[in-house]
């Protein structure tokens, strides 16, 4: 007697979607995955790819956020803070109430051990920076206030070859950074 047992091929899904690009702002990967619907037995064919993945290039509307890079200063410059050049148009404007943004150091140059208040800047280190209403563009923040989880680049104002980036963890408005802080300009 013969029991003969029919080999059974894989069959698989469709293709779901293409995920969102790895990264918000230039070259990242993408990829999408199916599912087994039948799997194969007593030799059937095997199983195709279940995963493909591809370039891609995140242009996300913060893309040009990401690109700004912080003009810093010791909050030493906050007692009192003027416009320089004493425009006018500067004069007329209304206090706006500054908030805080925490940001995580991830590089800065060498020329920043220069100074007392730029020394701080050292990898890893949590800064606060303050952005005042006098340093707030038309939209009501200051440049390069950074983005959450990408790194963003800075500058000291005050310090000839000191800059480098940095990660924004957290930020909250209407608040103040604690003393030997920063602020943007």
């Amino acid at each position: 007697v013969c029991v003969c047992v029919s080999a059974i091929d894989c069959v698989v899904g469709s293709w779901g979607p293409w995920s969102s690009c790895t990264s918000p702002c230039g070259v990242g990967s993408t990829e999408r995955s199916r599912q087994v619907s039948v799997p194969p037995r007593n030799g059937g064919m095997p199983c195709p790819d279940l995963k493909q993945r591809r370039g891609c290039f995140g242009n996300n509307a913060i893309c040009s956020t990401a690109k700004e890079v912080a003009k810093i200063l010791p909050d030493s410059f906050k007692r009192n803070f003027k416009d320089p050049w004493r425009r006018p148009h500067m004069l007329m404007k209304e206090e706006k109430a500054s908030y805080c943004v925490h940001l995580r150091v991830k590089q800065a140059s060498a020329a920043c051990k220069l100074k007392l208040w730029s020394n701080q800047l050292v990898r890893e280190r949590l800064v606060c920076a303050e952005c005042q209403s006098d340093a707030m563009s038309k939209s009501d923040r200051c440049g390069g206030d950074g983005i959450k989880s990408t790194r963003t680049f800075w500058a000291a104002a005050s310090v000839p070859g000191c800059h480098g980036s940095w990660v924004r963890e957290s930020s909250s408005e209407g608040c103040r950074c604690p003393p030997s802080s920063v602020l943007f300009v």
